[in-house]
């Protein structure tokens, strides 16, 4: 529902954040907290796209290290309370991540980001495939090995991020939903506008965090950060009788999931065609995904064989060139923060990105988890 412009007077605040989803939502919420007037503008509803249809994953294994300490820093230090801090069940399960090859190449990919995670701190090895199996019983004999974190887990991706929304507005935070971001504009140097198919609105510091949309909103200032949109689908089973904890993926990335509090799987993945759908705009499921999904995760799982599958959906997201976010002050563009492109695997990582982002539109000059590795200038040309 649209706020109507009397709501919110001037149609200006302290703090503008643009995009509904779990970044956006948390990081109105840190600042809200910290007695800003936070307006946060969405083009459709809150938790509509890529929040609100990911699978929940909260991992640190298998990621790049360069977003290791927002991952790690997440669940030794957020997660756990995470619920209790805003009042809802985000239904957060932390009972590891096994992620799963089928190949020595498999294996070998595995190895090298287990090597590489291990010398920042996490706590990841390599195990067998029948120490795999020993860990969880049902997969099959064509499993090799995985790569094993015990701290890994999973949440509830709309109850975390309608529990960081909430959260926000009981802090006097205002959302404005229904309303198109067509660009930034300028006063003295500094970012200071946002226009919109409902007027402008300004504020001093501004965070764009509209995924794939992003790109195009910065584009009005000169910033450029090259994403591009995947699309993705997961489904859910019927309910069954509890048999696994823990997170699965496999070392392509290829499928993934975890059974839910409920009893159902949720599984998610890509079918290797996504890039030819029939329409990025309407989130399509495609015919020839859930089967292409259900055929390789028998492959590592033959008891699935003859469950039901309930419902299929799919998202977008915003894919980076070099696979992490963008999380960053402009240098060029005073006040403009940015948090996006997280290329599919933000959710996770969602509760520290916003202690960061609050901390670079407070005071910029630094953050309490080391996110120098995922500047917007990284980006620029090199001398």
């Amino acid at each position: 529902m649209l706020i109507s412009t009397e709501t919110i007077g001037k149609k200006g605040a302290d703090a503008i954040v643009i995009g509904g989803g779990v970044m956006g939502c948390a990081a109105a919420y840190r600042l809200a907290k910290e007695g800003l007037s936070v307006l946060l503008l969405e083009k459709t509803e809150i938790c509509a796209d890529a929040s609100g249809r990911n699978a929940g994953g909260v991992r640190q294994s298998a990621r790049d290290v360069r977003e290791l300490p927002l991952a790690m820093y997440g669940v030794q230090n957020i997660w756990p309370a995470l619920g209790e801090e805003l009042g809802v069940d985000v239904e957060y399960v932390r009972e590891g991540n096994l992620r799963l090859g089928r190949t020595e190449a498999h294996l070998e990919k595995l190895k090298a980001l287990a090597e590489s995670s291990k010398k920042v701190g996490l706590d990841v090895r390599m195990v067998t495939g029948d120490e795999a199996r020993e860990i969880c019983p049902y997969m099959s004999d064509d499993v090799l090995g995985a790569s094993w974190c015990p701290t890994d887990g999973y949440a509830n991706p709309l109850h975390t991020t309608i529990g960081f929304y909430r959260k926000a507005l009981a802090y006097g935070a205002v959302a404005v939903t229904g309303v198109t971001v067509l660009g930034l504009g300028k006063a003295k140097g500094r970012i200071r506008y946002v226009y919109t198919d409902n007027g402008v609105y300004e504020a001093g510091r501004v965070l764009v965090a509209a995924g794939y949309a992003s790109r195009a909103i910065v584009n009005t200032v000169g910033i450029d950060v090259p994403v591009e949109r995947e699309d993705e689908e997961v489904f859910v089973t019927e309910q069954l009788p509890p048999m696994f904890d823990q997170v699965l993926g496999t070392a392509e990335a290829d499928f993934y999931g975890h059974q839910t509090k409920h009893g159902s799987f949720l599984l998610g993945g890509v079918s290797g065609l996504q890039h030819f759908t029939s329409n990025h705009d309407d989130h399509p499921t495609e015919a020839y995904t859930a089967p292409s999904l259900v055929r390789g995760i028998i492959r590592f799982f033959p008891s699935f064989a003859n469950v039901k599958i309930i419902r299929c959906w799919s998202g977008q997201f915003d894919t980076c060139v070099d696979g992490v976010p963008v999380i960053s002050n402009v240098e060029e563009a005073p006040g403009l923060t940015l948090a996006f492109a997280f290329t599919g695997h933000g959710f996770g990582i969602s509760p520290a990105v916003s202690i960061a982002v609050k901390e670079l539109m407070l005071d910029g000059a630094s953050t309490s988890i080391d996110i120098s590795g995922l500047r917007y200038d990284r980006f620029k040309a090199k001398q």
